[in-house]
């Protein structure tokens, strides 16, 4: 499940253009320390949990020969995974297969020294509401 969850974000992450329509993402004014620390920041204050940090970045970096590729896609890249206990019953008792949406995540990744926030789009509806949980978060780990 974990290498799904991995695979999954890696490709939205990586993606070409069409990644834009799938993601939104801010530009962080700083280094990537700060940002994912203002981003942990932002989940842990809400009381919030992270489940899992994902070291994409590192990951890609240290296979990357491994696949056959010499192409440096991110100095770092992090993504982290969480859920909130009150937004994801409320989507599901919408409907349950919205479980397929969690956990949530939301990345933050420094290509050359630009860093920047971001997390995948929902779908229209009551996922709308996550939508908005991750801005929020974002939008405070942007302050």
């Amino acid at each position: 499940m974990r290498r799904f969850m991995l695979a999954a974000t890696v490709a939205l992450i990586a993606g070409s253009g069409q990644a834009a329509d799938q993601a939104v993402t801010y530009a962080f004014d700083g280094s990537f320390e700060d940002a994912a620390f203002a981003v942990e920041s932002a989940i842990v204050g809400r009381g919030l949990i992270i489940d899992y940090v994902s070291h994409t970045g590192e990951m890609l970096n240290r296979t990357g020969a491994d696949v056959g590729s010499t192409k440096a896609l991110f100095n770092e890249a992090d993504i982290f995974l969480f859920c909130s206990a009150q937004v994801s019953r409320a989507v599901m008792e919408v409907d349950p297969m919205n479980i397929a949406h969690c956990p949530y995540g939301i990345f933050v990744a420094d290509q050359g020294g630009a860093v920047r926030i971001g997390y995948r789009t929902y779908p229209q509806g009551e996922m709308q509401q996550v939508q908005a949980l991750l801005d929020e978060i974002v939008q405070e780990a942007l302050e």
